[in-house]
């Protein structure tokens, strides 16, 4: 990856939606060529979807948190990522290192669906605790930098 491409990424997280003559304009190529890398780089993964950016509070989504979930065995399992992924309020699933298994970050409309979301994260096979925090308020949420410096 050059730094076309690399410049590429960073118009595309900033707009996704802009023509390719615009992207071509924007980092120097025409649109063909402009078209033909992000072909390549879906094509490597490095594009992994072409998603919309909704504001979670809009959609009765304002309440998340992040879980710290322990267990008494390896997470990284398919039957956990399973369960994980059958509850709609976990947006986000990682396996960690440090004082518990599994970060999970989780959206819900009140803290009392929150609350019913936890129970059903504690019922999953395997987990022996959860630690909860709720965020107050957001700074900002950023996509991943491609032009570091």
């Amino acid at each position: 990856m050059d730094e076309v491409d690399r410049n590429l990424l960073t118009e595309l997280q900033r707009d996704a939606t802009q023509a390719y003559a615009a992207l071509g304009q924007a980092v120097g190529l025409s649109a063909g060529a402009a078209h033909e890398r992000v072909r390549k780089l879906r094509d490597q993964g490095v594009i992994r979807r072409t998603t919309v950016d909704v504001d979670p509070a809009a959609v009765g989504r304002g309440v998340m948190a992040f879980v710290l979930v322990e267990a008494g065995a390896w997470m990284g399992d398919s039957p956990t990522k399973t369960a994980l992924e059958a509850l709609p309020e976990v947006v986000e699933a990682h396996v960690i290192a440090g004082p518990a298994s599994l970060l999970v970050k989780v959206r819900t409309a009140t803290t009392e669906e929150l609350q019913a979301a936890l129970r059903r994260l504690f019922s999953i096979e395997g987990v022996t605790g959860t630690q909860t925090i709720v965020v107050l308020e957001s700074f900002f949420e950023r996509p991943v930098a491609v032009n570091p410096g």
